[in-house]
């Protein structure tokens, strides 16, 4: 991908180094690392510069990033995408269930990396597949996607902050009580298992979810879930530890007199765009598989 990006400067950044000024932007050490190796890609004022050089009040910065091959490994591949948001820096997709965020070995050509592979070939545009909420292959919903090394950096800043919103919707049996609460229980390995997590208060890393039941019906409820941390299969493992599991949840509760997937959706992501600083917002609808429990 190439990405021209355009920086006024004001005089609340004047005197700063370049360096300084991107960093202050959210641009990593190994973005400027990157950057000082690609042919003019630092312009002040419309003339190469590097970057210990000082910007001051009314000057006009451009990077240009450019990133011209593509990921190695991933086959692009003819998928159907569900393209909810899509500009210079990021893309948002709703994935559906049963689709991998990546290849691997036995899912490698039906992942989102391989779609969005081929999205991008047909544009004739080299792409590095870089996501920046990764979720299981069967849980369905929103995830975000960086379109270059920059926006890549700067998403995986806020993700570390907690930056981002992210909402999900989960469907469990019976009724929540109390029916909103946090829940704070670290989660580490099994021990016996790479994919499987337990609740493990002496070596489990801190995680924290915030649960909010929205309807009961047909002897389910539907359940909102904030994340604070992000830790794998938190949601799953977290709503097992209440006493409330995920539907059709094969590791933690293969209940699958409904649904024969976790019945985990990502509902919403709100968080600052990478490079405008504009806050963005997007849902995705609760998908059909996941109503038909609710509805009988």
């Amino acid at each position: 991908m190439e990405r021209t990006i355009t920086y006024h400067i004001d005089s609340a950044a004047a005197g700063l180094r370049i360096e300084q000024y991107l960093r202050r932007r959210g641009y990593s050490y190994q973005n400027l690392t990157q950057l000082k190796k690609m042919h003019e890609s630092i312009l002040l004022n419309g003339v190469w510069s590097y970057m210990r050089a000082s910007v001051q009040d009314g000057d006009i910065l451009t990077v240009h990033i450019q990133e011209p091959e593509s990921s190695p490994h991933i086959p692009p591949v003819s998928l159907p995408l569900d393209i909810v948001y899509e500009d210079e820096d990021i893309v948002v997709v709703n994935k559906p269930a049963g689709m991998p965020i990546h290849p691997s070995l036995n899912n490698y050509e039906n992942s989102l990396a391989n779609g969005l592979m081929y999205y991008y070939q047909e544009q004739g545009k080299p792409f590095i597949f870089r996501c920046t909420n990764r979720l299981d292959r069967d849980t369905s919903g929103l995830t975000v996607v960086a379109k270059h090394m920059v926006s890549s950096s700067i998403l995986s800043g806020m993700g570390v902050r907690h930056e981002i919103t992210r909402e999900y919707l989960a469907v469990v049996r019976g009724v929540l009580k109390p029916s909103e609460g946090t829940i704070d229980a670290p989660i580490g390995r099994t021990g016996s298992s790479m994919i499987e997590r337990k609740i493990d208060f002496e070596n489990g890393e801190r995680a924290v979810t915030h649960y909010r039941a929205i309807k009961e019906q047909n002897g389910h409820s539907l359940v909102s879930l904030i994340l604070e941390t992000g830790r794998t299969h938190q949601i799953r493992v977290h709503m097992k530890y209440i006493g409330r599991p995920l539907v059709g949840d094969y590791l933690y509760n293969p209940d699958m007199e409904y649904i024969t997937r976790q019945a985990l959706h990502s509902y919403r992501l709100a968080f600052a765009h990478p490079i405008t600083e504009e806050k963005m917002e997007f849902t995705a609808p609760l998908p059909e598989d996941m109503r038909r429990i609710l509805t009988g």
